[in-house]
Parts: C-alpha cells; sequence; structure tokens
C-alpha cells in the first residue's frame, strides 16, 4: 500500500486536530506542516515527529514530495492557498466554510477546472453517521416529501470566546446545518430572513442568531445558532434537527447526551462523536472524513459526498442570511 504524503497548512487547535487524525490513518504520512508562527511551528513538530516544517506555505507546496494538502487556515485565509495548491498539482483537502464569500468560491471553482487532482471541503457532518443515516431514508423515501426542518446548534460562551473576533455564530455552525438541508432536499433557496444579535458587544461578530429560508421547493428551514449558553451549560455542542415529511419525521439528538460525565462539577455531556481522542488516537466522525478522501486519491474515484459547487453554494446562502439580518429584510435569491 503507497502511503500518500501529506502537508497540512495552519497548525491552530484544529489543524493540530487535521495531524492528530491523519497519523492514526494508514494511508496518510504526514511529512510536513506550516504556520507563520516559528514557535508553535517547532511545538508541533517536535510534538508529531513531522520532519519537514514551513513558515512559507509556497515552499511547502514547492515541495514535489507532497501529494495532499490539508489547509486549516482562517477562513479569510482559505481562497489563495487553496487557488495555490491547486495549482502546485496537489489533491486539497480544505477546512470549511469553502471561503470567505461566494466570489472566492468561484475562483476556487475556476482553478479546478485546470486539474485531475481532488478537491473536498470538509463539512464534517455528512460523515456523521446519525445525519448520513436520516440522507438514506429520506432518499428511500420513508418520510415523503420534506416540509420543514428546523436545526439548532449552539455552544457555550467559553467555548466560543475565541471564535466571535474571527466568525459570526450564523457563519460558523449555521452553514453545517443548512448545507444538510439542501443535501436533505436537494433544493435551492429562495428567499431568507434572519435576526442576530449580540449578548457581547466587546466581540466584533453576533453570537445569537435565527435564520428563516424558503427553499425552491416549498420546505421551510429553520436555523437556531446561539453562542452564548452559560458556561456551566453541560453540553459541548448542543445540536438538535427535526426534518418533517408528508409521510414521517426524523428527530436527531446530537448534543451527546447518551455518554454523561457526573463529577463533584455537576453534570457533562463530553463532544464523543467528532474528534474524541480514544487510546492515545483521535478517533470519530473526522477519521471517517479523512479515511474518505484518503481513499478517493488512493482509488482513483472523484470524491461525491460533498462536491465543491454544493460546498460554494452554501456559503453564499449563509452570506445572504447575514445580509438579511443586517438589513433587516427578507433577501431574495
Amino acid at each position: 500500500m503507497e502511503r500518500i504524503k501529506v502537508g497540512v497548512i495552519g497548525l491552530g487547535w484544529f489543524g493540530e486536530h487535521h495531524i492528530d487524525t491523519l497519523q492514526a490513518l494508514p494511508l496518510a504520512d504526514v511529512t510536513a506542516v506550516c504556520t507563520r508562527r516559528e514557535e508553535r511551528l517547532k511545538e508541533i513538530a517536535n510534538k508529531y515527529n513531522i520532519k519537514k516544517t514551513y513558515t512559507n506555505y509556497h515552499e511547502l507546496l514547492a515541495d514535489k514530495d507532497i501529494d495532499m494538502v490539508s489547509i486549516v487556515t482562517h477562513v479569510y485565509d482559505h481562497m489563495q492557498p487553496a487557488i495555490d495548491a491547486i495549482n502546485a498539482g496537489k489533491h486539497v483537502f480544505l477546512e470549511k466554510p469553502m471561503a470567505n464569500n461566494a466570489e472566492e468560491c468561484d475562483k476556487i471553482l475556476e482553478a479546478l477546472k485546470n486539474t485531475d487532482k481532488f478537491f473536498m471541503v470538509g463539512h464534517v457532518c455528512r460523515f456523521d453517521t446519525a445525519y448520513a443515516l436520516a440522507k438514506e431514508e429520506i432518499d428511500a423515501g420513508s418520510i415523503g416529501k420534506i416540509i420543514s426542518i428546523h436545526a439548532k446548534r449552539n455552544l457555550a460562551k467559553w467555548i466560543t470566546e475565541s471564535s466571535l473576533n474571527k466568525i459570526s455564530a450564523l457563519f460558523g455552525d449555521g452553514i453545517h446545518d443548512f448545507d444538510l438541508m439542501l443535501w436533505y432536499t436537494g433544493a435551492k433557496p429562495k428567499t431568507v430572513y434572519a435576526q442576530t444579535t449580540s449578548t457581547r458587544p466587546e466581540f466584533k461578530y453576533d453570537d445569537v442568531a435565527w435564520a428563516f429560508f424558503r427553499l425552491d421547493d416549498g420546505t421551510f428551514a429553520v436555523i437556531e445558532n446561539v453562542w452564548s449558553l452559560p458556561d456551566n451549560a453541560p453540553f459541548a455542542i448542543d445540536a438538535k434537527m427535526e426534518i418533517i415529511g408528508t409521510d414521517g419525521i426524523i428527530n436527531i439528538n446530537n448534543s451527546g447526551d447518551y455518554y454523561s460525565v457526573l463529577t463533584k462539577k455537576g453534570i457533562s455531556y463530553p463532544q464523543s462523536t467528532y474528534w474524541p481522542k480514544v487510546h492515545g488516537m483521535r478517533r470519530g466522525y473526522l477519521k471517517e472524513e479523512f479515511d474518505y478522501f484518503l481513499k478517493c486519491i488512493s482509488e482513483g474515484k472523484k470524491p461525491t459526498i460533498i462536491t465543491p459547487q454544493e460546498s460554494r453554494d452554501v456559503v453564499y446562502a449563509m452570506r445572504m442570511a447575514e445580509k438579511s439580518a443586517k438589513e433587516n429584510r427578507v433577501i431574495e435569491f
């Protein structure tokens, strides 16, 4: 079995999760890492025994030994590294959101026309067993025509305070659930009306958001994102979804309350599905996502679970929701 040599660009906490996860997969060989912060670069290289280190991602992309790159930079720094990696002839895994806006996404799509390498945006929820099983039930016609979908993905204040100067609750987490809604229905957004507010005005972006979409097949799609739950909230992620069809209903509770821990501090429901560490190795749906992409590369099969166009479309939809909230009006697509 020939291993795929991977370089990781961006070494924040989630970039480290990428390294940890990839190193647990037999198809991957993490050979290089890149960040502009030299101290962090040395820390990660030593911790994970990675010999090739770069402070300039262009130098990493010039390394002919590297087959694939995983880009885990801030969303404002997604477009150019992605385009440069595509043009350098690398397979590219790009963390969601695809880019900062639809125009930047379109530039990535244009670059993809000139490569035979594979590209995928990391919409990890499509690899979540509960959401993926719901997709199978919907495709099988088990609940008939979808009428309404309501989803929430809420987080505690302490989790979100490091993000709110970088991204809004609506764009940061709403993008997950609205992507699933478009995946389930196969429809396009027709209108959106959204409202946002902030419980912590010291941060740049709003931490509370609701968005109401009407899809072109008539489906109602409602998203709730509250990034200001009390710090003692027992959930790492309070995520639920209800899908109502003409012939049935699917309810998904992804808040992790099937696994609870009671201590002197109280009860908690630790995150145990997306990227838990078990037996010293990263597990969960992030691992499933990488395993899928690596197998696509190894077998020469184009990824289909999530397409670049779908990743672009949900970025556009969420930016339109933010525009609706800012202008306090219904936006037509």
